[in-house]
């Protein structure tokens, strides 16, 4: 299993990569998000950024803009949003990344009552970055989302398209999974239902009714069940510690201890 840590892109870049590296990490996980770490700004320092990466060998794992809105209901800002997606698509594709992580739009606004239309929208969108990323030749894994995104939360929300899509992968997030989930059974069913289409996992806890991304323990998720699952499943990939905390000591015990877990199955 490569484990790795996600930047926030608020500091530089290389910054965070020093950071990150110092924790011994596998890989680092890059968000490519203003206002640190636009497609444009990465661009810029190319260079730089491989450099770093090769100095502390790491490897890389891209994900695409979060705060953009591919399906939404003005032609104007879904073209602008799909326009940022495509482009970093195309700046990932420079860095030779493992996979890149594509999170879908929210439904927001006015797509509340005509949930058909967003759909349709969002549909239209992932076909375009699905069609670049093929060409592009990356391995383009979209989350599973939570309830107030309105959008692939359910696992039976991917099947349809994964049908449609068979180059897509997934990436498994446990605390979009989690919330709202009564029954807590929603993340081991998408490892049980979809074992050959999930590439990637972003690991962090939480209570259950927002995204707060906490440390591994530090919440109500049954991540030694995941583990089970994860080890059914035979996955051996990549996972990323998804906690956000100023304390990035965090990090690295979220990881001993998910690292554990499966050795423990």
């Amino acid at each position: 299993m490569l484990y790795g840590a996600m930047n926030f892109p608020v500091r530089p870049v290389l910054n965070e990569i020093e950071d990150i590296a110092a924790l011994g990490f596998d890989y680092f996980e890059l968000a490519m998000d203003n206002p640190r770490a636009h497609y444009q700004m990465i661009r810029d320092q190319r260079e730089k950024l491989l450099g770093a990466l090769n100095a502390h060998s790491m490897r890389l794992v891209c994900h695409l803009p979060t705060f953009v809105f591919t399906a939404d209901l003005t032609e104007g800002l879904r073209q602008a949003s799909l326009h940022e997606t495509l482009q970093s698509l195309d700046v990932a594709a420079e860095l030779n990344p493992l996979k890149v992580v594509l999170h879908p739009s929210y439904f927001t606004g006015l797509s509340v009552f005509v949930p058909d239309q967003a759909r349709e929208y969002a549909l239209e969108s992932l076909a375009a970055i699905v069609e670049r990323s093929d060409r592009l030749g990356l391995v383009l894994c979209i989350e599973n989302m939570f309830p107030a995104s309105r959008s692939l939360v359910e696992p039976n929300d991917f099947v349809a398209i994964f049908q449609q899509f068979p180059t897509l992968r997934m990436t498994l997030d446990t605390g979009h999974a989690n919330i709202g989930d009564k029954g807590a059974t929603r993340v081991v069913d998408f490892i049980t239902r979809f074992p050959d289409r999930i590439s990637h996992v972003h690991a962090n806890d939480n209570f259950g009714k927002e995204d707060n991304h906490l440390p591994i323990g530090a919440g109500t998720i049954d991540f030694p069940k995941i583990a089970k699952a994860l080890k059914a499943a035979g996955y051996d990939a990549t996972v990323t510690l998804e906690v956000f905390s100023r304390d990035r000591d965090y990090l690295k015990i979220s990881r001993e201890k998910f690292a554990a877990m499966l050795e423990e199955v």
